[in-house]
């Protein structure tokens, strides 16, 4: 069964602090390249979008081996700009709610069908476990349900994924980080979610551990 979203999926950095000269959606692990173990998980997806710069080439060869399906968006300026302008570009013509997927992010299915699944404006936190995260606030209501209230560099009780369902109405800002181009419309619902970040060379050893016990 499809679902009616648009997902897009920034691919378009330099993964530089990996020391493995490629960008992070191309680093292999047990035998396939990240954005695969992405794409088997978005197979109910029509609408993905990759957001590509860095190495495009090769990301667009990947990808085009494992889906014909996929709609490839350019950010030129990868070098100068951030993410929130990737997921600017990638958001560009749906009326559909977004998903966006940092291309170095591993996510438990279960988890990541709940957020699919979902007709609410979200974001995925969990525990603090990397070296510069994004912190995020999170809340209670009186019904115990949970709401991302802010994000910051130096203070919050959780750390972002970067993972974001939003609508594209919400995105106005062009420039900047995404959760500074979401920030203005906290609250947003926070689920907190099972992942893996790859971002330096002891996340990739965790993440080959992470994929036994999760995805296989």
């Amino acid at each position: 069964m499809s679902i009616s979203k648009t997902v897009v999926i920034n691919s378009a950095g330099v993964g530089s602090r990996l020391g493995m000269g490629t960008t992070k959606s191309l680093i292999e692990i047990m035998g396939k390249p990240l954005i695969e173990w992405q794409l088997q998980m978005l197979s109910d997806i029509q609408d993905i979008r990759v957001v590509v710069g860095f190495q495009a080439k090769y990301v667009i060869e990947t990808v085009c081996r494992l889906r014909k399906d996929v709609t490839f968006v350019f950010n030129h300026d990868y070098l100068s700009t951030k993410t929130g302008t990737s997921l600017a570009l990638g958001s560009r013509y749906t009326q559909n709610m977004i998903l966006s997927l940092d291309g170095d992010l591993l996510i438990h299915p279960d988890d990541l069908k709940m957020i699919l699944q979902s007709e609410d404006e979200c974001i995925g936190y969990c525990e603090k476990n990397t070296e510069d995260p994004v912190l995020v606030t999170i809340e209670k209501d009186e019904s115990e349900k949970e709401w991302a209230t802010s994000f910051s560099r130096t203070s919050g009780n959780f750390e972002w994924t970067g993972l974001v369902q939003t609508f594209p109405e919400s995105i106005k800002k062009l420039e900047g980080h995404v959760y500074q181009i979401i920030e203005g419309n906290l609250p947003y619902k926070a689920i907190k979610v099972r992942c893996q970040e790859i971002d330096t060379p002891s996340d990739y050893d965790l993440a080959i551990d992470w994929i036994k016990n999760n995805l296989i």
